[in-house]
């Protein structure tokens, strides 16, 4: 095991490096929040960046706001898929930082970007055929070759993504994931600029519609991993590193791991997405009401998600400095902190989204007489969504939490059994065979991810007790 002599290493140097097997709960929840904040602004920068591109593209007309939405669509499914497994980087570095085992740390961050090369490209390939593939699922053409324009230039934001999210995890695992913010933060407004300029021909660059939208976003992320890389190899505490020593050198044997711990990451991903999709079918076939009632609930409930799946982040790298220094006290002490710190949050939203539901439907859709009844049932959804906000913060931030652990394939299991035969089964029988409709279907999700929180909660306590 090579380690950092402690006096050229800022970043080992630091009190924040550990959290110490006597500090108090206080001390650590400080320190969660220390890594949890930036890592939650940056989740919800991305969901800006998304939406900029909507509303750049919003005066094309309705069906470009169509087709931009199904190729985010594809694009979305695609790339989460490929970022479960990349975000394996994080318990790894994590690990190694708590174990003072700088090598090891190097490597784990080595084999993450040469994961997010095998396969970001076949995801590049993925949404290049996306026209092709949103008519095989039905779509009409004219909106799959819209959204397959759209496409042609955002495949190419891909490949850079995930290599800067598994740079943003090495980031993160050293304690100082606040430059990934800042690097978010400057690319929102550049996006934007951008994407009215190559959308609309502005600043003496051609207007390329569709195209141009997507080629934004492509620019914009190759932007983030120039400055990514950058900050890592020249800005301190990183430099110290040397994390991209040695880079064209395969570390088979941890990649290895690293694909043991991240591929099942990327599949419960895609359960706990899918599910969400196949409720927007259910939805379709109750009415068009319920489809956009469904549509404006999800959304709350997906910016929420942000701040929990923050703490998550948060949560993994704390529990595995722990499980790396082989503290048993500390990583308990860090999964539990972590998990209260993002029941508060999602208790309170969920209050205050009850008593401002009606507001949040109206934000959506306008107070018009003909927007009434779609209005209702996104309220009546909201008020669903009480039992459905404070489990998903729950489960987002315990399956953090064991991830940080190495423990992914269990929960992938768990994920299964409560969003699939679970929640989409009762979402059925309520929402069909009991006649509850939309409200019913909400009620089934409600329930699966309240059984995969419960499960969650009792894997951790279990797998806690046994480190250290």
């Amino acid at each position: 095991m090579t380690s950092f002599d402690r006096t050229e290493s800022p970043a080992l140097r630091d009190a924040d490096r550990s959290g110490a097997a006597d500090a108090p709960i206080a001390t650590e929840l400080g320190q969660t929040l220390k890594l949890a904040v930036p890592l939650a602004l940056t989740q919800l920068g991305q969901i800006a960046m998304m939406t900029s591109d909507l509303a750049m593209i919003g005066r094309l007309g309705a069906e470009a706001v169509a087709a931009a939405a199904l190729g985010q669509t594809v694009a979305f499914m695609s790339f989460v898929f490929a970022m479960g497994l990349v975000s394996a980087v994080a318990p790894l570095t994590a690990q190694a930082f708590g174990a003072d085992d700088a090598e090891r740390l190097r490597r784990a961050l080595r084999v993450g970007l040469w994961a997010a090369l095998f396969i970001g490209l076949p995801v590049t390939l993925f949404q290049l055929f996306g026209e092709q593939i949103l008519l095989l699922l039905g779509q009409s053409p004219a909106s799959a070759a819209l959204a397959g324009r759209y496409l042609d230039g955002m495949a190419w934001s891909a490949l850079p993504g995930l290599w800067v999210i598994a740079i943003r995890g090495f980031m993160g695992s050293v304690n100082r994931p606040a430059p990934g913010l800042w690097i978010m933060l400057a690319a929102i407004p550049l996006n934007a600029l951008l994407a009215y300029a190559l959308i609309y021909g502005a600043f003496g660059l051609p207007a390329l519609d569709m195209l141009g939208a997507g080629l934004a976003t492509s620019f914009v992320n190759w932007s983030m991993l120039l400055a990514s890389v950058i900050v890592a190899r020249a800005v301190k505490p990183f430099a110290a590193y040397r994390v991209f020593a040695e880079l064209f050198r395969i570390d088979w044997a941890l990649l290895r791991e690293l694909v043991v711990i991240g591929m099942p990451m990327s599949i419960s991903f895609m359960l706990e997405y899918g599910v969400f999709g196949a409720a927007a079918l259910l939805m379709g076939v109750i009415g068009t009401a319920a489809v956009t009632a469904h549509q404006i609930a999800l959304n709350t409930a997906a910016i929420l998600f942000m701040v929990p799946f923050g703490i998550g982040m948060a949560a993994t790298v704390r529990v595995g400095q722990s499980v790396g220094g082989h503290d048993g006290a500390a990583a308990r002490r860090a999964g539990w902190v972590a998990v209260g710190l993002g029941t508060a949050f999602m208790a309170v939203m969920t209050l205050a989204v009850l008593l401002a539901r009606y507001d949040v439907a109206e934000l959506f859709l306008g107070a018009g007489a003909d927007t009434v009844p779609a209005t209702e049932l996104t309220a009546a959804l909201l008020v669903v969504g009480a039992t459905f906000f404070v489990a998903d913060g729950i489960q987002t931030v315990t399956v953090g939490a064991l991830r940080g652990m190495n423990d992914t394939r269990v929960p992938m299991l768990f994920a299964a059994l409560s969003y699939w035969c679970i929640g989409f089964v009762t979402s059925c029988v309520l929402g069909f065979v009991a006649g509850l409709g939309a409200v019913g279907v909400w009620l089934g999700l409600s329930v699966g991810t309240a059984v995969y929180a419960a499960l969650l909660i009792v894997r951790f306590r279990r797998l806690a007790r046994r480190i250290g």
